[in-house]
């Protein structure tokens, strides 16, 4: 039975619980006197030494936390230094230490920890401002200063706090405070992490600050459905599963102080398709750990903290499916490990087996503005085939020119790879406005965010058309249908794809019509295999492992082999060890044309 409350997580099934309530009119009405009180209650800190000393991953997860406190001892304090237009690296930085420290102070009772964190508090408390420019640099500064604030309240001496507040209210919520801010008003993660943050730190002073507090929490009441609203109809994020890692951790964070600040969660975790994303983000990594990596992000395996509270919220360990390998490489590489173990121990739910299957469907479909179907052969064999596919539109946040692109797996190789993002500031630096996404914007000069770079069609060299939006017209647990005509509009009048599941084997079908006679259309699939192309067939071989790729349509086409080498310039990034299996043909004078591709594994 799923419940209703928990004082955050620490321990679920060690705390009581209310019913959920949308809050009353005045949000601090409920304020819970006294510190701490961000995810955290009094007692909660001796539960978790108690569980730890239980459950010996959840003691491996301690334990890490406090080396990693230790190691941070003798760092010198943060300093106000921006990469290019962000602070962002600073203040995450911040907000690692700060947690880790505070969370070591509790979990072994010595005071050295509180000291270092009251200093490295003062220190960023001292900055000349946040960055409010590049907000999110804000909300994560806010975060830390408000955790820190609450964990150590008892530790921190009258003026610390008192400067420390000053610093939540007059670089935090006045800034915050503003009615123009755009992610006030967007669907995207800039809108949970920014609410998300700010709440941390309001409801840390609403005791001593209440007006500036109260403000806050009206407008993030007000304003968080935006971001809430991406996760509708069924789970699928559209800015893809390392945003939602991003974005959904602040959600939590904040649903989860919201309850033991005020005792609600305003109902937020009852928005369409919140509690189902952790499955999406289940369905969407592949039997190797890792993601199907669509828009901007990397395929992994990573940490996704937020699947720990989602496992916890509706007890189903299982949502932690391909987690194990990633925490467990945090607990043993060299160095401090990352701020993500802190919210994992808050909560932590238990890993399942390696060998547990969960209870979702083989066959998986999201509708939404970005629509993606799934499809495996087992949960539980390393083995399996894994095929993603997706439609959407290049006009979405963080999006690439990707519709119809897909991701195969079999046989513990990733086959089909998406080539992921490449990093802001390298762009950035050198002049490219990355975030300039029109039709002709600078964005899709960028080779791996266009087309070309990924496992889709190109008709002439011409880029997709950004405001073009495909979508899933069929699905079934053996295949699904994407229109992509909208993507291709003035370049043919419609284009759908098909993927069929044969057992072991997946065919990718094309047809195309309205070309322009002699039109040429490619068929790319970026691998990082060895590829040895024969005519009309092709054999990949990575890892001992081989697939064959079989053309059947067009009869005068073959396969050839590219470098993945963005043109020669100063900014695109070089792609080692990928290559581009290519199929080139020109359209006839009916302007109608079929490509079919089959791939199988193990042959």
């Amino acid at each position: 039975m799923k419940r209703a409350f928990l004082v955050p997580a620490l321990a679920a099934g060690l705390l009581g619980g209310t019913s959920h309530a949308a809050g009353p009119a005045d949000p601090l009405a409920t304020l819970q006197p006294g510190h701490p009180r961000l995810l955290v209650r009094e007692g909660d800190w001796d539960r978790l030494k108690t569980r730890a000393g239980a459950d010996p991953m959840l003691g491996q997860v301690t334990d890490r936390i406090v080396a990693d406190a230790t190691a941070l001892l003798d760092e010198p304090p943060l300093e106000r230094i921006k990469t290019g237009r962000r602070l962002l690296s600073v203040s995450r930085e911040g907000l690692e230490r700060v947690m880790l420290w505070s969370m070591a102070r509790h979990l072994t009772g010595e005071k050295r920890y509180a000291d270092r964190a009251e200093k490295e508090l003062l220190q960023l408390a001292a900055f000349t401002d946040w960055n409010p420019s590049h907000f999110l640099d804000v909300a994560e500064m806010t975060a830390a200063l408000g955790i820190g604030y609450d964990w150590l309240f008892d530790d921190l001496p009258p003026e610390s706090r008192e400067a420390i507040r000053e610093a939540i209210l007059e670089k935090g919520l006045a800034p915050g405070s503003k009615d123009s801010w755009w992610w006030k008003h967007r669907d995207n993660n800039w809108n949970q992490v920014c609410f998300g943050g700010l709440t941390l730190g309001a409801l840390a002073i609403a005791d001593t600050n209440p007006e500036p507090a109260r403000q806050l929490l009206d407008a993030a009441r007000k304003g968080i459905g935006h971001g809430l609203g991406t996760y509708a109809p069924d789970g699928l994020y559209p800015e893809g599963p390392g945003y939602w890692s991003y974005g959904t951790v602040y959600q939590c964070l904040m649903i989860d102080a919201l309850r033991s600040a005020l005792g609600t969660s305003w109902e937020l975790e009852k928005a369409p398709g919140f509690l189902e994303s952790a499955a999406a983000q289940v369905e969407l990594t592949g039997p190797t750990g890792q993601f199907f990596n669509f828009f901007d992000g990397h395929a992994g395996p990573s940490l996704q903290p937020a699947r720990f509270w989602f496992a916890r919220e509706l007890e189903d360990p299982g949502l932690l499916l391909f987690q194990r390998g990633p925490l467990e490489k945090i607990l043993h590489r060299r160095g401090h490990s990352s701020r993500l173990l802190v919210p994992v121990a808050l909560w932590w739910a238990g890993l399942p087996e390696s060998s547990q299957a969960p209870e979702l469907p083989l066959a998986w479909k999201a509708d939404g503005p970005n629509p993606v179907a799934i499809f495996r052969s087992s949960w539980t064999d390393p083995n399996a085939l894994y095929l993603a596919c997706k439609g959407g539109s290049a006009d979405l946040s963080h999006a690439h020119m990707d519709a119809g692109s897909f991701v195969l797996e079999a046989d513990g190789v990733r086959w089909a790879v998406d080539l992921g993002s490449q990093g802001y500031y390298s762009l950035e630096s050198q002049g490219i406005r990355l975030w300039d996404d029109g039709q002709n914007g600078q964005r899709w000069s960028v080779y791996r965010l266009n087309n070309r770079s990924h496992n889709t069609l190109t008709i002439n060299d011409q880029l997709h058309r950004v405001r073009g939006s495909g979508r899933i017209t069929d699905f079934s647990p053996r295949g699904a249908t994407l229109d992509l005509s909208p993507v291709f509009q003035g370049q043919a009048t419609a284009v759908t794809r098909e993927f069929q599941v044969e057992d072991r084997k997946v065919v990718v079908l094309d047809q195309l019509r309205g070309l322009e006679p002699g039109t040429t259309v490619r068929w790319t699939m970026v691998t990082r295999a060895d590829v040895t192309p024969e005519d009309r067939q092709a054999t990949l071989s990575q890892d001992g492992k081989t697939l064959d790729a079989r053309l059947s349509h067009p009869a005068d086409a073959r396969f050839r082999v590219l470098d993945a080498a963005p043109p020669e310039d100063d900014f695109n990034a070089p792609n080692p060890g990928a290559r581009l299996l290519v199929v080139e043909a020109p359209a006839p004078e009916s302007g109608e044309l079929r490509i079919r591709i089959s791939l199988e594994p193990g042959s």
